[in-house]
């Protein structure tokens, strides 16, 4: 059993001195995923009240005719979800890199996974 455990450990750590950045990192977002109790984008379904955490990779103000938006794609390390607050030009501590948890009813629109105007709390880290 010693070696089997040996074995698991060389492997793992193998892995993470030849994993990519990226790779790492995602793994890192999952695993806080988990942690925080939240539940991971990839298993979100359509219409479903859901609570997602992760990092903030890009935040867009987009003007619209009707009505402007402010656009926040969330990465967890298993997906992508685009958070959308109606009628915000800019949200302070909204920006690129930070960590937040969201919770809101799970859309598709266009193809894309999306929360309107979620309930959000930022992450200290």
């Amino acid at each position: 059993m010693t070696e089997t455990r040996s074995a698991g450990w060389w492997s793992r750590t193998l892995q993470r001195l030849t994993a990519d950045d990226h790779t790492i990192d995602a793994q890192q977002l999952r695993a806080d995923t988990a942690s925080a109790g939240c539940e991971s984008v990839s298993s979100c379904r359509k219409g479903a009240v859901v609570t997602v955490t992760g990092r903030l990779k890009s935040v867009v103000y987009t003007p619209r005719e009707t009505v402007p938006t402010l656009e926040a794609e969330l990465f967890d390390g298993s997906g992508s979800v685009t958070l959308v607050w109606l009628g915000r030009r800019r949200i302070p501590g909204i920006e690129p890199g930070r960590s937040l948890t969201a919770r809101g009813r799970f859309a598709a629109f266009d193809g894309r996974q999306v929360i309107y105007n979620p309930w959000y709390e930022l992450c200290s880290g």
